[in-house]
């Protein structure tokens, strides 16, 4: 009986004490940088005892659960990887942190970029180009109907068109206010437009 007792004294003890290095606590924090003091955003959080771990929200907020004395490991591009240990000898089940992580600078080698493969290829390319000389030639061939089409379909309205044409709208609809639209099948202007139209082919062209 007194073996059986002590045994199971023995027992509980080291159960208390894995159980007390088991404690789990609820580990939340901001992680903001070091020179600037913004928060870090998405920043990568690991737990590196048990491979657990988080990613910190737009603000710089994390929060997850760990253990009393696991080593966390912050990470995020642009800044040096840093470590912080969960203190063993806390007193509670919750732990904040304000952690600052410091910016890292990374050199890239530098690239050369050339327009031909090969010195041959350019060398070709530079004697045999035909480059207009003389200012008018340059302007005509900028200022070609098919490439500015191009480029106006392509380019989307600024701030100030937008505006514009919001305005345009806004105006169509206080002149209308209360009445029926007019019908531009009557409207002579747009008849005159339309036929000019068709005799220079831009409905063709269309």
């Amino acid at each position: 009986m007194k073996i059986n007792l002590f045994f199971l004294f023995f027992l509980i003890l080291t159960l208390g004490s894995v159980a007390q290095n088991e404690e789990l606590i609820q580990f939340s924090g901001v992680v903001v940088s070091g020179d600037s003091l913004e928060p870090v955003p998405y920043c990568s959080i690991l737990d590196e005892s048990t491979k657990r771990g988080t990613v910190s929200d737009y603000f710089g907020y994390f929060s997850f659960v760990a253990h009393k004395g696991d080593s966390i490991r912050f990470s995020n591009v642009g800044y040096k990887t840093s470590h912080f240990v969960i203190s063993d000898t806390l007193k509670g089940d919750k732990y904040s942190l304000i952690h600052i992580l410091h910016t890292d600078t990374i050199l890239l080698p530098g690239v050369n970029i050339y327009p031909w493969p090969s010195k041959e290829q350019f060398a070709e390319a530079f004697v045999n180009t035909d480059i207009p000389n003389d200012d008018y030639r340059r302007a005509v061939h900028n200022l070609q109907q098919a490439e500015l089409k191009e480029l106006a379909d392509g380019t989307p309205m600024d701030g100030n068109m937008n505006f514009n044409y919001q305005m345009q709208q806004v105006q169509n609809k206080l002149y209308y206010a209360g009445q029926f639209p007019s019908i531009q099948l009557l409207n002579p202007v747009a008849w005159s437009k339309f036929i000019k139209a068709w005799k220079n082919g831009d409905l063709k062209r269309q």
